[in-house]
Formats: C-alpha cells, structure tokens, sequence
C-alpha cells in the first residue's frame, strides 16, 4: 500500500508543474526578415561645364580631336595653352579653346633697317664725281630723286555665287563644289555619321571643295585615317578623310578645286572619301553648301 503516497505526491508535482506553464508568458516569437541594406546610388558624374572659349578634357580625348570639334588649328590650340608636347593632355585638364579677347595674329615681316644718328661720321664709300656737300638742300634733292612707293593693289572680292541673296554673310558667299565624283553612299546623319561619303576608285582625285588654307595634313586622328582638313572663313572649314596619299602640307593655300589628295581606304573598310563640313566645330548637312548634282 507504499504506492498510493508515491501516487499522490506525484499528482502534486505534476498539478504544480502545470500550474506554472499555465501562469508563465512566453515572449512571442517573431521571425524577422533581415532588412535589405539600401545603399544610396553612387552620385553621377556631371559633364564639366566650360566656361565660354574653355574645355576640360575628357576621357579619351587628343588635341587634334579637340582642335577639329572646336574648329581651330591645333598649332592655335598648343601656343594659347602653353604647351611642350601636344600630345601630352591629361583628363580634367582645361584648355583654351577660342583666340584669347585682344589678341591679333603675328605678321611676320622683315625688320625695318633704322636710320644712323645725325652724329655719327656718314659710311665711307668710293669717291663719286657727282657727290655734293651734306645739307638740307641735297637730302630735299635725293628725296625727289627716289622713286615713289608702289602700294600693292587691293586684292578683289571673291566672287558671289549665283542665288546668292543680297547682304548674305561672309559663309554663305563662299563658293562650292564637289570634293570627288562618285556615288553617295551614306549620308549626313549628326548623330551617326557627320558627313557624307563617297565611293570611288583608289587613287581617284580629292579636291578642296572652296578656297582656303590647308590647317591639318596627317594621319592623327583616329577613325579618319589620312586626313586633310581645309579653313575657309574664321567659322567654317571642310574635312577630308581615308586618303591614301596626302599632296599638300599644313599652311599650303588651296584654290577652289585644287587637288589636295587621292582617294583611299586608310582606317575605313572600303575605298571611300568621308567629307565633313562643320560650323564653329559643329558639323552640318554639306548639302547645305554643295551645289546640286
């Protein structure tokens, strides 16, 4: 009869067990989802805004590239900017771009021999039968004796080409043609092609498409492989580009034309002229300027 007190005590125990888990509140467990660090998104890079006449140099960029989208001489672009070596630019450089306000272009011109002073004993020379005393009567003399100054005649205007509306600017006077014959077989598109390009034969004749000076001869630029590039006025100038053989050099005047190039494929795919014309540096349709075909 041992059992019935082990029975009953263990009834107690189980009752007080109870009790508790009934009485004890247990913290709701929740499942938390890690939050997803949010991180902010990197600031984009702004392009540089340049102030008018500058240009901060971007990735990727030479000074002849620049020189050409800003229409000006890269030789131009080296002495405004004081450069040693052109090719040595490096990105967030700022460059000067347009000719500095004031600054005129250097005539170079032979010195001006400058008269002795009245002191000085005048140069020996050999007897002359007719040489006269110094006075001011003899220099009034050989004044008139020397001939008059020839001042060189003025050169004329270029001339206007037909349709040409009255008071029109000085871009729109010059005078265009062709730069090769052949077939187009791209167009002007500014967004993927910024000129025209015309097929041919190899060693067909480029010509200046207008008067000017040659401002560029060489292979420098990338993509245009053998290029020429032609100034007309202070805004406008034409390029000529994947020639095989260059013939005339940096500083040569061209005439209206003037064969500047023969036709090739040099850095292109097939034998082609790529002929660009821009304005300020920015190209434009050359059918805005060449003559109807």
């Amino acid at each position: 009869m041992k059992q019935a007190p082990r029975l009953a005590l263990l009834t107690i125990v189980l009752g007080l067990v109870a009790g508790c888990t009934s009485t004890t509140r247990q913290a709701p467990i929740v499942e938390r989802t890690p939050a997803t660090q949010t991180r902010p998104a990197p600031a984009r890079a702004e392009e540089p805004k340049d102030e008018k006449g500058m240009y901060t140099v971007r990735k990727g960029d030479t000074l002849l590239r620049i020189a050409l989208d800003h229409g000006e001489n890269y030789r131009d672009l080296v002495a405004w900017n004081n450069l040693r070596d052109p090719d040595d630019i490096k990105v967030g450089q700022v460059l000067r771009v347009a000719q500095p306000e004031g600054q005129k272009t250097a005539v170079t011109t032979s010195p001006v021999p400058m008269p002795p002073p009245a002191s000085q004993p005048p140069r020996k020379t050999a007897p002359r039968a007719d040489k006269k005393p110094y006075s001011e009567t003899t220099v009034a003399e050989a004044q008139k004796d020397q001939a008059p100054r020839v001042e060189p005649a003025p050169q004329p205007a270029p001339a206007v080409p037909a349709g040409t509306p009255a008071g029109a600017s000085g871009d729109e006077r010059l005078s265009w043609m062709w730069p090769s014959e052949g077939r187009i077989i791209a167009t002007f598109d500014e967004g993927r092609n910024k000129g025209i390009d015309i097929a041919g034969r190899m060693g067909q004749q480029v010509v200046a498409a207008g008067a000017g000076k040659v401002m560029y001869a060489g292979s420098g630029i990338r993509g245009y492989g053998n290029l020429v590039i032609v100034k007309h006025s202070n805004s406008l100038l034409s390029a000529y580009a994947h020639n095989r053989k260059i013939v005339v050099k940096e500083g040569d005047n061209v005439a209206k034309g003037q064969v500047i190039a023969e036709m090739g494929d040099s850095d292109a795919e097939l034998v082609k002229l790529h002929f660009e014309i821009r304005q300020q540096g920015k190209p434009v349709d050359p059918s805005r300027f060449l003559p109807g075909r």
